[in-house]
């Protein structure tokens, strides 16, 4: 996605849910202070194959894993990674607000799993607590204002974000197993009408900003293509 076509959709989600440029900001520098002398690495040491599986975290995860297994590099939102331990599968690539259930995440970075850690205005607090408990190769991401250490490849809840990032390096042929656009997994403090309003942002995202040449598929066999 182009910074300038990320930079409108972002301005609109920030009047959508009231949420400040500022604050998210001040997450990232609070980010970058805090991941400093970690192992950090940027696009040149980044692959992901012309085929991706993009794991979101919706209720029927693992039967749409049944139906149509995974193929590629393996990207998974970070809520997804336990479920996706206990299955036997391990992603490549984890796309963490470090929100959810976090451990299996910072097990998957342990094991070599490339983190990408997103910095926005509510989660400084998670920040301090965990992010430095990531040991392996980790990728700082900003929803704003992108730096030499911070990345922007668009995306607002990890589960777009993540596929924007196949895109980015990319990957073709996508397939979302996990994705429930309609239907918000229920989470512990979480107001599920604001879930209902990401989840809408995430499609959107997705389908109406895919790039041209990109095959976006759910495991009905529906395909999104662009030309």
């Amino acid at each position: 996605m182009l910074p300038e076509e990320w930079e409108r959709i972002y301005e609109d989600i920030l009047y959508d849910f009231g949420y400040s440029r500022t604050e998210d900001e001040s997450s990232a520098r609070l980010l970058k202070a805090v991941m400093m002398n970690s192992d950090l690495i940027f696009d040149d040491d980044i692959k992901v194959q012309r085929k991706a599986t993009v794991f979101g975290c919706s209720d029927d995860l693992e039967n749409e894993i049944e139906k149509d297994p995974p193929k590629g590099t393996l990207i998974a939102s970070g809520s997804a990674v336990g479920r996706l331990k206990d299955i036997g599968i391990m992603p490549d690539i984890v796309v963490t607000d470090l929100d959810g259930d976090i451990m299996p995440q910072i097990e998957a970075s342990k094991a070599g799993a490339v983190t990408f850690m997103h910095a926005h205005g509510d989660n400084s607090e998670l920040i301090q607590r965990y992010a430095h408990s990531f040991i392996g190769p980790v990728v700082l991401t900003t929803q704003s204002r992108p730096d030499n250490i911070l990345s922007n490849y668009g995306g607002f809840t990890d589960g777009d974000r993540a596929v924007c990032i196949a895109r980015h390096f990319g990957a073709k042929d996508i397939l979302l197993l996990g994705f429930d656009f309609e239907r918000p997994s229920e989470k512990a403090g979480t107001d599920s009408g604001v879930k209902a309003k990401k989840l809408l942002w995430a499609k959107k995202i997705i389908f109406d900003h895919n790039e041209p040449g990109v095959s976006v598929r759910r495991p009905s066999g529906t395909f999104y293509n662009k030309k």
